[in-house]
């Protein structure tokens, strides 16, 4: 077919892949299955388009996913040369799993969602792809696939949620998880708990703070992966609408100009996702997700790399969960290209990247809203920053030699020496909460948790939640081979590798032992001799796997370190 783009015509084949199945006349079962689904005469000329959310019933983030594909199918079937399939794949409620063994299936979902991305896709022959993921490790999973294919596709976000309302307070899921710790110190009656859990979450949407969903979702925004206001356009909004129905056009320049993830997805281009994860205070997943998405498209990005564009970059985001604001805020002040505008004005971001428009990350955000910091707070000047560099160390030392993730906002100060509480895996350390074993300047250590102890690396924002509604989030550290959630804060280091299964140190921890953290000079300690380590180790027995058939027994046999994304196909 002839293509005309900025004034010039050309003749492009949109069809590149899917003609093996529609054009081949040894192919006859092949196509009689088409005609079976419906197809008409002049279908079998078009580029097909697979459209796969992760829709289902069970999770508010998620609930919609199937009528935003149906918006985004008509508006694919409505473009000339074009028919869109859809199809699905799966998730896992962070929120709903989070606290139980569920949740070492949360990040398995990731690497599930790829692999179903992938297998679909490549083998149905889709020319190109358009995902709608909603709950956090959809978006990785996603274009994840995606890469893999490396065929022309962009990723819709299904949306933020709206705010909670109880007694006149702001609600969100993270209100939920710390009413627990109040509960179990007895700071709020039965009837305020029950009002905060049934009024916490009010629809669709995923979850509302700078936690991991919207921090991915800015993230790959950034990249260029997804259309302008992805990343802020709320679930429920007239805007989420219209970014569906928008997307055949786009789709069809993409194919016509073969502009695949790999063009996109360049070295400036994580760089930039990097520093937007920063400046809004995004969550330690970002970490572990940035790392595998490179490592898909051939691009080596380390922890060190965080830790480089950390030491040079404000945080200017006042968000949840310890700020102030949601993404519905940052929706009303213009959104992320208001920011990215303001970043590429500050020389802060690269300008002349491709994105899935077709056009340049500065050409998307020339028209957006200039931020006026008189008249918000939601985003600051870089000369009244939340925190003056970036909250996401990566620290080092005899805990954690081949690294470890913390996120220091700076409210619960840089450095912190305390007393270890050591805990095997969450519930343990909930009953610590409980009985009154853990007490203001130890240090909590959880262990056994990590992508191959648990397996499935398990989030820890139950600890967290609790440790802050128990009143010790400012008095009390923790540090895991497990992972945390956006919505954790306090003074918490994860993805500590190696792991306690691996021979990590943090499997030798002894109740009373010093731990010495350094979020100045990025380490993290053990004060106990080398001696005495060597014993312990002498005497150490790993436990036995907690999982020998199945995701997770194939996900512990597979997986990379958290140092490495967690990826399994490397």
């Amino acid at each position: 077919m002839k293509f005309t783009y900025n004034g010039q015509t050309t003749e492009v084949e949109l069809n590149k892949y899917s003609k093996t199945l529609t054009q081949d006349p040894t192919q006859p079962a092949t196509q009689a299955m088409f005609y079976g689904i419906g197809f008409k005469d002049e279908d079998f000329d078009k580029a097909q388009v697979g459209i796969v959310s992760m829709d289902w019933d069970g999770n508010p983030c998620n609930m919609h996913l199937n009528q935003l594909g149906q918006k985004v199918k008509a508006s694919v079937d409505a473009t000339q040369d074009l028919l869109g399939l859809q199809f699905h794949t799966i998730g896992v409620s962070d929120g709903i799993a989070n606290g139980t063994d569920g949740m070492r299936y949360s990040l398995v979902s990731r690497e599930v969602i790829a692999d179903s991305i992938e297998t679909n896709a490549g083998g149905e022959y889709y020319d190109g792809i358009v995902g709608i993921p909603g709950c956090d490790k959809n978006m990785p999973g996603t274009i994840i696939g995606m890469a893999r294919l490396d065929r022309p596709s962009i990723m819709v976000y299904g949306g933020t949620i709206a705010h909670g309302e109880y007694n006149g307070e702001s609600l969100n899921i993270v209100s939920a998880f710390e009413a627990l710790g109040e509960k179990l110190t007895g700071n709020i009656s039965d009837e305020d708990y029950h009002g905060v859990i049934s009024n916490a979450i009010p629809g669709q949407g995923a979850c509302g703070g700078m936690y991991t969903a919207n921090t991915m979702a800015a993230a790959i925004e950034t990249l260029g992966m997804s259309l302008p206001f992805s990343s802020t356009n709320p679930a429920k909004s007239d805007e989420k609408q219209r970014e569906a129905a928008s997307v055949g056009e786009y789709m069809k320049t993409l194919l016509a100009r073969d502009i695949k993830p790999s063009d996109i997805m360049t070295r400036e281009a994580f760089e930039d996702a990097i520093t937007v994860v920063m400046v809004l205070g995004g969550s330690t997943n970002a970490v572990l997700h940035l790392i595998a998405m490179a490592r898909t498209v051939g691009i080596e990005l380390t922890q060190d790399d965080f830790q480089e564009i950390s030491d040079r970059t404000p945080v200017i985001g006042d968000f949840k969960p310890s700020g102030k604001y949601m993404q519905e805020d940052f929706h009303r002040i213009g959104g992320l290209p208001a920011l990215l505008k303001f970043l590429l004005k500050e020389g802060r971001i690269h300008g002349e990247r491709l994105t899935v428009t077709g056009k340049t990350l500065a050409e998307n955000v020339e028209n957006a809203v200039t931020l006026d910091f008189d008249k918000q707070d939601v985003i600051r000047p870089f000369d009244n920053p939340v925190k003056a560099t970036g909250h996401l160390q990566i620290l080092y030392g005899n805990l954690a030699s081949g690294g470890s993730v913390a996120k220091i906002s700076g409210k619960e100060g840089e450095q912190f020496t305390g007393t270890a509480r050591v805990f095997n895996g969450e519930q343990h350390f909930i009953e610590g909460i409980e009985t009154g074993r853990l007490h203001a300047g130890d240090v909590a250590v959880i262990k056994n948790i990590g992508p191959v102890g648990a397996p499935g690396m398990p989030e820890m924002l139950k600890p967290t939640s609790a440790l802050i509604g128990a009143g010790l989030g400012k008095s009390v550290a923790l540090i895991t081979d497990g992972r945390f959630s956006g919505g954790t804060h306090g003074f918490v280091v994860g993805h500590i590798v190696p792991e306690a299964v691996k021979g990590g140190v943090i499997g030798l921890v002894e109740d009373d032992d010093i731990i010495e953290i350094d979020a100045i000079n990025n380490t993290i300690n053990l004060k106990v001799s080398d001696e005495e380590l060597a014993k312990r180790r002498a005497a150490y027995q790993l436990p036995e796997p907690k999982a020998t058939r199945g995701v997770l027994a194939k996900f512990a046999k597979l997986t990379d370190d958290a140092a490495h994304g967690c990826v399994t196909d490397f």
